[in-house]
């Protein structure tokens, strides 16, 4: 039995009701679409809408199947659409914290790991050298300065083979060779070396007694070190030899006489090279010194006198250099007494003796004894500590 149905006319879709079917009635009866013209504007702007949503959802799921298939073609690319639009899901790993390691919190393991560090930047600034490149580092330290004095003996021979000199003006390399044999022989040359030595390294050994501890307090106390500043630089600008006719008076000709040139020499050196080290030394580690509780005398002794120790070095070459040379000055002036017989003597009698040959053979042997200390007591010094400050390299 057909229902009785009003067809809505425009403009009264919104206010008419419409009947709903009865229980008994057809459930196939179909319902009229309503038509595009008997809609009102705000329902066919609404039913636009509706339907872009609908085309945009379709595209997008369309997009999402398209990506999701170029995603599992290739799983190593992931566009950044896809990374904007799909979230990821949070790991497990990333939600459950881990449980640190035994190693992460075992003091042990934690300087271990700072051992082998410390030792990894100790490697970028020393180089790992074998046996056979020291031996070639060596040959390169040794090889020039022979090579110079081969050259020079081969010059001067070939002068008194070519000019014929007198010999007493210019002995050949021959000659003087032949006077040290002689004073080998005649047992001068082994006590004279000794007795220099002797004199040289306890007189050397006094000035640093003395010349080191006058540093420190020179350096630690301003007003000091301006008043007795430049006494010391002019001492050093001194020559040692000025101060032997007055020790004479002094001391007489005694060994006493030849110690204290020496220390007048040496000891202005080693002074001044204290204070040029102590004053490279930054102002920080005396700070850190302070707040650790470091006294004055402590703070001079245990931080400054090492972070000084490169110049304080150079202050005791240069010392040495001094009282060697106030030593040979001191026993050539000061000759016969009670004073033994060193180089200085030595070379003091063969230009009595108008010994030529004896002289330069003094002179030459004097030299050799002094670049012989340098090379074996102060270089190997200065590169050792060098190289603990990073400052040389391994094989330098």
């Amino acid at each position: 039995m057909p229902l009785d149905k009003k067809v809505p006319t425009p403009g009264s879709l919104s206010d008419t009701p419409h009947p709903l079917p009865t229980p008994g009635s057809s459930s196939s009866t179909a319902h009229p679409l309503p038509t595009p013209g008997s809609l009102s504007e705000d329902e066919r702007s609404e039913t636009e809408t509706k339907r872009g949503t609908l085309a945009s959802n379709r595209d997008e799921v369309t997009k999402r199947g398209t990506l999701a298939g170029q995603s599992a073609a290739s799983p190593r690319f992931v566009s950044p659409s896809a990374r904007s639009t799909t979230p990821e899901k949070p790991s497990a790993r990333s939600t459950t914290p881990e449980k640190p390691s035994a190693r992460s919190t075992s003091p042990v393991d934690k300087d271990d790991d700072l051992s082998r560090l410390e030792a990894g930047l100790d490697r970028l600034q020393t180089a790992e050298i074998g046996s056979g490149s020291r031996t070639r580092e060596r040959l390169r330290a040794i090889l020039p300065p022979v090579g110079l004095l081969v050259m020079l003996l081969a010059a001067w021979q070939l002068y008194v083979i070519i000019a014929h000199p007198r010999p007493d003006v210019a002995p050949s390399p021959l000659q003087v060779l032949g006077a040290l044999g002689d004073a080998w022989q005649a047992g001068r040359l082994q006590e004279a070396v000794l007795t220099s030595l002797e004199r040289g390294g306890l007189g050397f050994v006094i000035a640093i007694a003395v010349g080191t501890p006058l540093g420190l307090l020179l350096a630690e106390w301003k007003l000091l070190r301006r008043a007795a500043g430049p006494l010391i630089s002019g001492l050093q600008v001194l020559p040692s030899v000025a101060w032997v006719p007055a020790a004479i008076i002094w001391f007489g000709l005694s060994d006493a006489t030849v110690y204290f040139v020496i220390l007048m020499g040496a000891i202005p050196s080693i002074v001044n090279g204290l204070l040029a080290g102590v004053d490279q030394v930054p102002p920080q580690l005396r700070r850190v010194g302070t707040v650790l509780g470091a006294g004055r005398w402590q703070s001079a002794t245990a931080i400054v006198l090492p972070a000084a120790l490169p110049g304080y070095l150079a202050g005791l070459k240069q010392g040495w250099a001094f009282s060697w040379r106030s030593l040979m000055a001191a026993e050539i002036i000061a000759s016969g007494g009670s004073i033994g017989f060193g180089l200085g003597s030595m070379l003091d009698q063969s230009r009595q003796l108008a010994d030529l040959p004896g002289v330069l053979a003094t002179i030459i042997l004097i030299l050799a004894i002094g670049i012989l200390i340098e090379l074996v007591l102060f270089a190997p010094l200065e590169r050792a500590v060098l190289r603990r400050r990073g400052l040389l390299l391994g094989g330098a």
